[in-house]
């Protein structure tokens, strides 16, 4: 490997999804570095999976809900305080059913639901600065169509 190649950016793929009903979205109390943060449900995208089936297999693995999707919000990229790059797919979606049964992601201490003004009012505990932006192109109605994102196998 040359120096060229050791210094190329190789960012963490993430999904996450903006669940709404009834004026409240779906949230993700974790364990963060001591800290219990606010998420919408999100994660890594895994070998051989599309974005889209990346998105809806976090929302049941952090939340317990199927959900489906109904649109793509858009790709935001950030880098975190420690230099890990992120460059994360955020989706619109609705809730379909529920699974209160199913036990949780490791450091999910649970499922909730929030008013988008009690997440503005929490701000300090968001995990990052994407969540935030996320539930904001959301509530601002940027929404494309799925079709826009392509999986070639």
């Amino acid at each position: 490997m040359n120096a060229l190649q050791s210094q190329r950016w190789a960012p963490r793929v993430t999904v996450a999804t903006v669940v709404s009903r009834a004026g409240q979205l779906l949230l993700v109390e974790e364990e963060k570095d001591g800290r219990r943060v606010l998420n919408q449900p999100a994660g890594h995208l895994e070998p051989d999976e599309s974005l889209l089936e990346a998105a809806v297999r976090e929302t049941r693995e952090e939340t317990g809900w199927d959900v489906r999707l109904t649109g793509f919000i858009g790709t935001y990229q950030w880098t975190a305080t420690n230099g890990t790059p992120f460059l994360r797919f955020a989706f619109a979606a609705e809730p379909l059913c529920h699974h209160p049964e199913q036990q949780l992601d490791d450091g999910i201490l649970q499922a909730l639901w929030l008013t988008p003004a009690q997440l503005q009012a929490d701000m300090a505990r968001l995990r990052s600065p994407l969540v935030w932006q996320t539930a904001a192109d959301w509530l601002a109605g940027q929404r494309y169509p799925l079709s826009i994102l392509r999986q070639v196998l």
